[in-house]
């Protein structure tokens, strides 16, 4: 397996989870982004890039740039943020989104920036 920049990190298998799925199914990252984004991802997301694996997030916002298409790649890039910024959150990706969105609403800042993976993410298993 080819190393990458977040090889090292507690959710890397979950970051090219995440990035295989965006090559697969870009129709569903695409549908989900007007439906799922809101004011609040733009503060969880200046709060996890404030982490300090600036090298790994920038290598995997490459790698989800080159994935796929305008439209799909900023949800890719918000769940990516926190699959680096926090290291616990990766059981978020098998959830049902509508728990997912509940655990944002709240104030779950990956919650917020895994919302929209999850619902594409989850398009093909329903």
């Amino acid at each position: 397996m080819k190393q990458t920049a977040w090889a090292d990190l507690p959710n890397a298998k979950h970051i090219a989870r995440l990035l295989d799925d965006l090559k697969k199914n870009p129709d569903n990252w695409s549908a989900t982004r007007n439906a799922t984004k809101n004011d609040a991802m733009t503060a969880a997301r200046d709060a996890a890039w404030s982490a300090e694996r600036n090298a790994a997030w920038y290598a995997a916002r490459d790698a989800a740039w080159s994935a796929a298409r305008y439209d799909a790649r900023y949800d890719a890039r918000d769940a990516i943020s926190a699959l680096i910024a926090y290291d616990d959150c990766a059981y978020l990706l098998d959830e049902k989104p509508e728990y997912v969105q509940m655990l944002g609403l709240l104030g779950n800042q990956a919650a917020l920036l895994l919302y929209p993976a999850c619902v594409a993410m989850q398009k093909e298993m329903a």
